[in-house]
């Protein structure tokens, strides 16, 4: 072999085996990128990010709605609302055709029909629930006792409920009794499970689970609605004569009305009646409701001022809740009527009045009516009217904050007069508020 071979054998073998060695190392470290790739999370962009929050919201919805759905049920509650109504359905009528109920009797049911119906909406709810007065010890344990023996829960549950009710209304969610369930659901349906949004913690009471009294009521709560329910009708029958007719009639036909007056508020009042002070919620006023529910039916007008002790504003309205409140203030049994003042409210009303009549523009525009012409001319008169009753609004603060200075200042022998201005500056706006409420049905008479 010559040295030419010799040498350039060795020479050739190291091309060879460093391209080869090469090739080895590309692939390893190829290998090597690939596997710490894999192990590196991707960076998301605005659209991964978009569908990351939109799916979790999705799922976090769909948990919300399963817990919903497998709620387990509420035993106590539900055998007494489905039982209840089904035996005064059947032995109600059966006992009227087979048996003479005494007048004393129907009298004693028409007296407790009062008693707890208004325990509830001057006790439970207007007092407790919202703390809108102040009562004496022997009203406020009158009125315990009555919406005990309406069998409705005990005051922490229905306060608690009641609050979250204000705080979440309308939210599936967070609304106890959400009318955005269904009408059912509204009604009696959310005391049927143990729904997540009935939570009782009582967190939202606490000026309430300090009382010594409500502490009380509340342990003991089921014994209570036995003594009431049970122990004072059959002991009144039995004082009356008709031990039997006091249990069906004052007893269980009596508690079934109660409840279920008392229910409608929840569902009817959320879904039938109008708006005439907010849109922001689905309460509505309903007056055919208001006759038996004591005055509990003008609910658009409590969701926006819920702390009134008054849900009737008008002096035509029908809210004898607010009549036993303002009259026993007059004796000194109850203090501290919280009240709207009306100006307050009739801001609200006309505020109401001119979103509605440019939501009937927006209707009959969008319809295609050939009305132009006359919508414009009328939205013109409504702006019109709006800025004109806006600049009252002005006047009317610039009006309290004087009035308050004056009282700062001791100049009460000058309160009357901006009392009185103010009340000129307001009959002037709503004077030309009914003038345009006068044009607004002449407008649209034409086409309905």
């Amino acid at each position: 072999m010559s040295i030419k071979n010799t040498v350039g054998w060795p020479l050739k073998f190291s091309r060879k085996s460093l391209k080869t060695i090469n090739a080895h190392v590309t692939a390893f470290r190829t290998y090597l990128n690939n596997r710490v790739t894999k192990n590196i999370p991707k960076q998301p962009n605005e659209t991964d990010i978009s569908n990351i929050q939109t799916t979790s919201m999705n799922e976090a919805i769909d948990i919300r709605e399963l817990e919903y759905k497998k709620a387990p049920i509420n035993w106590i509650p539900a055998a007494i609302l489905i039982a209840t109504p089904i035996a005064a359905v059947i032995i109600t009528p059966w006992y009227l055709m087979t048996h003479q109920v005494s007048a004393p009797v129907w009298g004693v049911f028409g007296a407790f029909m009062v008693w707890t119906g208004m325990s509830i909406t001057a006790g439970y709810h207007r007092l407790l629930s919202h703390r809108a007065y102040k009562a004496h010890p022997i009203v406020r344990n009158f009125l315990l006792l009555g919406a005990t023996f309406a069998v409705q829960g005990s005051a922490f549950d229905w306060a608690s409920s009641h609050r979250d009710h204000h705080r979440y209304v309308d939210d599936p969610f967070g609304d106890p009794y959400s009318v955005k369930r269904g009408f059912f659901f509204s009604h009696m349906g959310w005391m049927l499970r143990n729904y997540p949004s009935r939570k009782m913690d009582f967190k939202n009471i606490p000026d309430l689970t300090k009382d010594k009294i409500l502490q009380i009521q509340h342990k003991y709560y089921g014994l209570w609605v036995l003594v009431t329910n049970v122990g004072l009708v059959a002991a009144l029958g039995w004082l009356l004569g008709d031990v039997w007719g006091s249990l069906v009639i004052v007893g269980l036909l009596r508690l079934v009305l109660t409840h279920h007056f008392t229910f409608f508020i929840n569902s009817f009042c959320h879904m039938f009646g109008s708006r005439p002070y907010t849109d922001t919620n689905s309460g509505r006023d309903n007056f055919f409701l208001a006759i038996f529910t004591w005055g509990e039916g003008y609910h658009n007008y409590h969701h926006f001022f819920q702390y009134d002790y008054r849900n009737g504003v008008k002096w035509w309205q029908y809210d004898p809740t607010k009549w036993l409140i303002a009259g026993l203030s007059k004796v000194g049994l109850t203090t501290d009527l919280r009240t709207v003042d009306d100006t307050t409210i009739k801001h609200a009303e006309v505020r109401m009045q001119f979103k509605q009549a440019q939501q009937k523009i927006n209707t009959a525009m969008s319809a295609g009516l050939d009305i132009s012409h006359t919508m414009k001319i009328f939205q013109d008169r409504i702006n019109f009217e709006h800025d004109a009753f806006m600049q009252t609004v002005a006047e009317w603060q610039a009006l309290k904050a004087q009035k308050i200075e004056m009282k700062k200042n001791q100049y009460s022998e000058r309160l009357h007069e901006i009392d009185d201005k103010f009340k000129q500056e307001y009959t002037r706006i709503e004077e030309k508020i009914l003038e345009h409420n006068s044009n607004l049905k002449m407008i649209f008479r034409p086409i309905g």
